[in-house]
C-alpha cells in the first residue's frame, strides 16, 4: 500500500533558503549557515598554508603553550581525543608537529609544534586578520563592538548549557 503525499499548492510558498522559523528559529538557522560559511572562508584562506580548517586552532595552541600533553590539547580545544589524534597524525605527516614520550612520565605523549611550523605562524595570523576584516566589512566601529559583545553572550549561553549537560551526564554515571 502506498501513501500519496497531500496535494499542496506551492504557488504561494516563497523560497527563503532555509526552513521555516517554526522548525527551531531563524536566529539558530542563520547562525548555523554563518558558521558553515565562516569555516569555508577560513579553509579557503588557509589553503596556501597547507593547513586545513580547524588545524590552525591546534597549531595556535601549540605555538602559544609549547609542548603539551595530548589529553590537555584535546581539553583545551574542546574536542574528542580521537579527533585530536587524527588531526595530530595529519599534522605530523605534514611536518608541523612532533610527538614524543614525556621523559618524566613515559606513559604520557607530549605534542609540540615543529620548528618548521613556526614559519606558518605569521601566515595564520594574517589569514585570521583577513577573515576578520571580511566578516566585519561594512560595519562601523559601534556595530563591530556590539556584534562582538552579542557573540560573546551567545557563546556564554551555549557554553553554560554544555557545562550543565556535562554535569548532568556525570551525575547520571555516578548513580547506582
Amino acid at each position: 500500500m502506498t501513501t500519496e503525499p497531500p496535494d499542496i499548492d506551492t504557488t504561494e510558498v516563497e523560497p527563503t533558503g532555509a526552513t521555516e522559523a517554526g522548525y527551531g528559529g531563524h536566529v539558530s538557522q542563520t547562525l548555523a549557515r554563518v558558521s558553515r560559511l565562516h569555516r569555508l572562508a577560513g579553509g579557503r584562506l588557509l589553503r596556501p598554508t597547507g593547513l586545513c580548517s580547524g588545524q590552525e586552532f591546534l597549531m595556535m595552541t601549540l605555538w602559544d603553550a609549547g609542548p603539551v600533553r595530548q589529553s590537555e590539547l584535546a581539553r583545551a580545544l574542546d574536542l574528542d581525543p580521537s579527533t585530536v589524534t587524527l588531526m595530530l597524525r595529519r599534522l605530523e605527516q605534514g611536518g608541523h608537529v612532533t610527538r614524543a614520550r614525556d621523559p618524566r612520565d613515559r606513559r604520557v605523549m607530549l605534542v609540540r609544534a615543529s620548528e618548521r611550523s613556526y614559519a606558518l605562524r605569521p601566515k595564520v595570523a594574517e589569514t585570521w586578520a583577513r577573515l576578520e576584516e571580511h566578516i566585519l566589512d561594512g560595519l562601523d566601529d559601534g556595530e563591530r563592538e556590539a556584534f562582538a559583545r552579542i557573540l560573546m553572550k551567545v557563546e556564554k549561553n551555549l557554553a553554560a548549557e554544555e557545562a550543565d549537560e556535562a554535569g548532568e551526564a556525570e551525575e547520571a554515571e555516578e548513580r547506582p
